[in-house]
């Protein structure tokens, strides 16, 4: 997934529709807007993102796991199984974004881009529902895919790609 930075207004409209699709209880998320300023008054700039779990190629919360409950699957996004989650928070700290939560029933949970959506073609739900377009989803391994696309023509960049954790969401600059 990309987030089109230039795009974003931070309307929320993602959280909504996610909390919405996924049934996550109030006051817990699976994605979120954040606001970045940089520079010094009055030349100041800001950049919104609209954050999730990265779906990381090397994901510290899989290896962390005791039960084996965070796992990858065959496309690449991490998920987790609810039945074998302990709900001991390894995960929750070896994430170096903070894409998890403890869900009210005791099992961690977090973003998976709406898997059950992907089984029947249908976009993630934070995408369908994003009135400026500024979210891009597809598959990175086909290069006629709107993401690889995005990826070829625009700048972009991860957040803390020093982790080694290889994320696999982008923010187009």
């Amino acid at each position: 997934m990309a987030v089109d930075t230039k795009k974003c207004v931070g309307c929320n409209a993602c959280v909504i529709a996610c909390k919405s699709e996924n049934q996550v209880p109030l006051h817990h998320f699976r994605d979120w807007v954040e606001e970045e300023l940089a520079g010094e008054f009055p030349n100041l700039s800001m950049e919104i993102r609209s954050l999730r779990c990265n779906q990381c190629s090397n994901p510290a919360c899989v290896s962390v796991c005791p039960t084996g409950a965070s796992w990858v699957s065959d496309g690449g996004i991490v998920l987790v199984d609810k039945r074998k989650c302990i709900g001991c928070k390894a995960c929750m700290a070896a994430c170096p974004y903070n894409a998890r939560y403890v869900h009210p029933k005791g099992y961690v949970d977090k973003c998976t881009f709406c898997a059950h959506r992907l089984k029947e073609s249908l976009l993630p739900a934070c995408v369908g529902i994003c009135p400026t377009s500024s979210l891009v989803f597809g598959d990175l391994s086909d290069p006629a895919s709107d993401i690889s696309k995005a990826l070829r023509s625009r700048k972009h960049k991860v957040i803390r790609p020093e982790t080694g954790c290889k994320p696999n969401l982008y923010f187009l600059a």
